[in-house]
């Protein structure tokens, strides 16, 4: 089946996991208008991160929307929502009837460049409940997306995350697999990712 078929997804067959992707769920021209809103009009921020005892920048910007009052932690930071807006809500419907999930919360990382990075990890807050559904949508640069599992070391998936596509982990994956946006040498564009997540 040719990739041009927005409809077509590749599930993985990996053990402890259902993975899907969507290589095109968004068009072209309307992943082009929503880069360039979503860009312009989140209040992004960059939030001290604690790894060791040591304290730096977060390689990455960030900015968390949803429902009224459901903070969310992660990696001792805790970040209050914004309001959702136009935007997001439209993204947000469109994966919903594809998910059969209703979401309440979405968390945006821009990455400005290839220094821009997401270190090992897997979603598994407590707030997330038992095996969550995390529907992750991609604009702008290209960026490659290692799965990795956690016991299984030749059990890995390594895959480029295109303009408008739609990667969602669903079932046991966050107990059993960690994944990772490395930093990359290479001249590469902004890019922005958005995971949506359901808070308990």
């Amino acid at each position: 089946m040719s990739n041009l078929f927005p409809a077509e997804k590749i599930v993985f067959n990996v053990p402890n996991a259902k993975i899907e992707y969507h290589p095109h769920f968004f068009g072209e021209e309307q992943s082009n208008l929503l880069f360039k809103e979503l860009l312009a009009e989140i209040p992004w921020q960059q939030d001290d991160i604690t790894v060791f005892g040591t304290t730096h920048q977060q390689p990455r910007l960030t900015a968390l929307f949803g429902n009224e009052g459901k903070q969310y932690s992660y990696s001792n930071i805790t970040m209050q929502p914004h309001k959702w807006n136009a935007i997001l809500m439209h993204i947000k419907n469109e994966i919903e009837l594809i998910c059969e999930v209703h979401f309440t919360t979405v968390l945006l990382n821009l990455y400005r460049n290839g220094k821009d990075s997401n270190g090992w990890h897997a979603d598994n807050e407590k707030e997330l409940g038992t095996n969550p559904t995390i529907a992750s949508v991609s604009f702008g640069a290209e960026r490659v997306f290692h799965l990795q599992h956690n016991s299984l070391k030749e059990e890995k998936i390594k895959l480029t995350l295109e303009h408008g596509s739609l990667l969602i982990m669903k079932g046991e994956t966050q107990h059993y697999w960690k994944h990772q946006i490395p930093k990359t040498a290479k001249p590469i564009g902004p890019r922005i990712n958005l995971t949506f997540r359901v808070l308990r």
